[in-house]
């Protein structure tokens, strides 16, 4: 017996509401400016041109330059790829883990989901950028070590949350079916659970991946994130704090991405809340 569709057939078909829209429409534009990036770019991001370092928007570098003459768009344009290159990473591997451990945790429950909530417990009691740092100053500046950083704590409320769902869904009729037809809890989970936890993991992963492009962002600015040489708007931040007076653009542009690709998919994740449980609006 399949599980059946938790999200009423009215909120399924409910449109994006304005929010929504724009978050789509602004967030397709930063994934539009990475994939085509090559084509938007001037240039190489690594291009060195050393007599025109820290100059503003001139003929050949649209928005200026920045240490060592790099070309500030062809930063952006690259750093995009790696921002939400990052981001993307870190929710999936975050997201697939953590749903995992807490519907297992739910289903289970007893002995199994006292441990898994107790771990949980632990590392939430870490603030997550100290832990992130921590880690990245461990593993060094590496794009793996980074995306491991930012999952260290990110997991934890996807497991809470697939946890409380599948407590409630683990008294349902098409469960206890599927247990009575003999279905063991690994079928259960991954064909009956999981289906039915999707719409808020959905949800979460949207106001998830703006939180880790925040933090690939920090840990850059901090010199923890990306390897030297790769591309970041994070790190671009960094270069330009010693100069805001006399080339203002090299802090300013980039912080200007990350605020409006942090917006765009907040945007985006409140229209998916709205669509997909109006209620919890």
């Amino acid at each position: 017996m399949s599980a059946p569709a938790i999200t009423a057939p009215a909120a399924a078909r409910r449109r994006l509401g304005a929010g929504g829209r724009l978050g789509l429409g602004l967030a397709g534009v930063v994934v539009a400016v990475a994939v085509f990036a090559p084509l938007l770019a001037p240039g190489p991001p690594d291009r060195l041109d050393l007599p025109h370092s820290f100059r503003g928007p001139m003929p050949g570098h649209p928005l200026g330059t920045s240490d060592n003459g790099l070309d500030v768009l062809a930063q952006i344009v690259f750093g995009a790829r790696v921002s939400l290159g990052v981001g993307f990473a870190a929710v999936l591997l975050s997201g697939t883990f953590g749903t995992l451990v807490g519907a297992i945790a739910g289903y289970a429950g007893g002995f199994w989901d006292e441990i898994a909530m107790r771990i949980v417990d632990v590392l939430l009691a870490f603030p997550g950028l100290l832990l992130a740092i921590f880690l990245t100053a461990v593993l060094g500046p590496s794009l793996p070590g980074l995306v491991l950083a930012l999952c260290a704590t990110a997991w934890t409320g996807y497991a809470r949350l697939a946890r409380a769902q599948a407590l409630s869904l683990r008294e349902r009729e098409f469960v206890l079916a599927a247990r009575v037809a003999g279905a063991g809890p690994a079928r259960i989970v991954l064909r009956h659970l999981l289906p039915n936890l999707l719409g808020p993991i959905l949800i979460q992963a949207a106001f998830g991946l703006p939180s880790a492009i925040l933090g690939e962002a920090s840990l850059s600015f901090l010199g923890l994130g990306v390897p030297p040489g790769v591309p970041s708007w994070g790190a671009l931040v960094d270069q330009g704090m010693g100069h805001l007076l006399d080339a203002p653009h090299v802090a300013l542009v980039p912080g200007a991405a990350i605020t409006l690709t942090v917006l765009a998919f907040n945007f985006l994740g409140e229209g998916l809340r709205d669509r997909i449980d109006p209620r919890a609006g």
